[in-house]
């Protein structure tokens, strides 16, 4: 097997068509279709059965696969280990955050790098997703939970308190509530994924057993807009609350665990010049208290 077959064996095991396969890796289907059958004539394999959901590893595939992962971890070792040497401050860097980062922060701070830096891309992924940045999804991630990879290189960037956000219309509609009411009568917006960490939310350290979940989502940015749209009353960093001119609600209390940001990293690549550039103008960017 060589890595070019190899590649198109394992796009064709993560994706459900050619089609799929040949988007992921930037070529034509006729172009899979083809490696594919190339690759089976010279092991004198099926690796594959044709079915109406897609493709199924058969057994030889399945051996297959275990060697075709081995070849692909060298060869983003390889990859990894000679761009860690590289020394050009120019081209591509791939940097992931979450949406609310993305626009506040890293967008102004890449228009400033472009203009002291102008050789270097930055291609942003926004996602709630981790990407892996061992198999090279991304260069740098800005995550808000530490990453516990024990090979990446984690440094943590902000630690902003957080308070609890309403709009004045959504005030004005329904009054400030009372910390000893567990917010009776209350409209919250919720950050998805905490619905899972207990039976109940608190907000700004108030549990809110009396309260009504309008409307629970996956991403800060929108949760932030929807306090704003006046759907509810919700919890975010008290710079991102003030800078979209809402109303913070019981000034004297905030949330006991703040809001981190950590800088993610793989070892190799903070040894590369346009990585550790941008790694370095970018991490500036979150110093806004």
């Amino acid at each position: 097997m060589n890595w070019d077959d190899t590649r198109i064996f394992l796009a064709l095991t993560r994706t459900p068509s050619l089609r799929a396969a040949a988007r992921s890796l930037g070529v034509d289907q006729a172009t899979v279709g083809r490696r594919l059958n190339a690759l089976e004539s010279e092991l004198g394999a099926k690796l594959f059965l044709r079915a109406k959901d897609g493709y199924l590893l058969t057994a030889a595939g399945e051996t297959a696969l275990a060697a075709a992962r081995r070849m692909e971890s060298a060869a983003l070792e390889l990859r990894t280990k000679i761009e860690g040497q590289d020394e050009n401050p120019g081209g591509l860097v791939r940097v992931t955050s979450t949406d609310s980062i993305a626009i506040d922060l890293l967008l102004p701070a890449i228009e400033r790098l472009q203009q002291q830096r102008p050789n270097i891309r930055v291609d942003l992924e926004v996602s709630t997703q981790l990407l892996s940045l061992t198999r090279r999804q991304a260069d740098i991630a800005f995550r808000n939970v530490r990453p516990e990879t024990p090979d990446l290189v984690v440094r943590r960037v902000a630690t902003w308190p957080v308070g609890l956000f309403a709009s004045a219309s959504y005030l004005a509609r329904f009054g400030e509530p009372i910390p000893e009411d567990e917010l009776r009568g209350h409209n919250l917006v919720a950050y998805g994924p905490y619905l899972a960490q207990g039976p109940f939310l608190t907000m700004a350290g108030v549990p809110a057993r009396q309260a009504r979940i309008a409307m629970a989502l996956r991403s800060s940015l929108l949760v932030r807009k929807a306090v704003a749209a006046g759907i509810g009353i919700g919890e975010m960093p008290l710079w991102m609350g003030e800078r979209e001119g809402l109303v913070r609600i019981w000034p004297h209390r905030r949330r006991p665990t703040d809001y981190e940001v950590w800088q993610v990293m793989h070892p190799d690549l903070q040894r590369t010049a346009r990585v550790r550039a941008v790694a370095e103008f970018l991490s500036a960017a979150f110093d806004v208290q």
